[in-house]
């Protein structure tokens, strides 16, 4: 079995270039990452909300769970590949190409911003202030990452096979917001997810670092991990990723 610290790559190698990566695999992304627990929602969105703004918004995963409570919605997103997915699957929902440090939305305009998977590719600095711009006074900011459970044997090898670096490198145990927002309060959502090797091997394809991949060392990370969720399947009959959904809030002055 590879190390996964090992092997060249190609492709993009920035930040930046990787947070925009994501466009060339925007149905894999699409299918197979999951969504977010009602529960985290509940904690993210204040009472009396009616507009959020889902920044970062890939392919609408975070955004379709919004519309199915009823609120209005739109959405911004940098990625031409992940905006085209989004507008297939959610063709009401308003997008517009943008970034974190510059949302093409009128002052106050929205009660809340929300962040999925996504505040670990902005600058803080210059992120939070754009973000307090287009908030209501009072507004709230809310970030939430899906992280696989390490403390979970299985996951753990899973994770180790990955390259780049691991998910409890993301900023989602304490991000970094700063002013003109108040203090960040967290909060943790326990979960699982049923999946098959084809889905993992989906989920694989869409992180970053294995798109930068060249396409032998991608191969070669693919197989090891259908190697490892196989054998994890033979062994108890069930693929089960538990997650841990990192979630937190920062409020706006009045």
């Amino acid at each position: 079995m590879s190390q996964s610290s090992s092997g060249s790559t190609s492709g993009p190698r920035s930040s930046d270039d990787r947070s925009r990566s994501f466009g060339v695999v925007a149905d894999v992304y699409d299918r197979s990452r999951p969504s977010y627990p009602d529960e985290a929602l509940d904690w993210l969105l204040p009472a009396g909300t009616r507009r959020v703004l889902d920044l970062g918004a890939g392919t609408g995963k975070l955004t379709r769970s919004l519309v199915d409570r009823g609120l209005e919605v739109v959405a911004v997103e940098p990625t031409p590949g992940m905006r085209e997915q989004f507008s297939k699957v959610l063709p009401d929902v308003e997008i517009h190409d943008g970034t974190g440090e510059s949302i093409p939305l009128p002052d106050g305009s929205v009660d809340v911003v929300l962040m999925a998977q996504a505040w670990h590719w902005v600058q803080p600095e210059k992120a939070a202030p754009e973000v307090a711009r287009v908030l209501r006074p009072g507004g709230q900011l809310g970030l939430l990452w899906n992280v696989r459970d390490a403390g979970v044997e299985w996951i753990a090898r899973l994770d180790r096979l990955l390259p780049g670096p691991g998910e409890e490198q993301l900023g989602s145990l304490a991000p970094r917001v700063g002013p003109p927002f108040g203090p960040v309060e967290r909060y943790d959502v326990r979960w699982a997810d049923q999946v098959s090797v084809q889905s993992l091997l989906d989920l694989t394809r869409s992180r970053s670092w294995v798109i930068a991949l060249d396409d032998a060392r991608r191969d070669e990370v693919l197989e090891d991990v259908r190697s490892q969720a196989q054998a994890h399947l033979e062994m108890t009959g069930s693929l089960e990723l538990e997650y841990v959904t990192r979630c937190s809030r920062a409020t706006l002055p009045s």
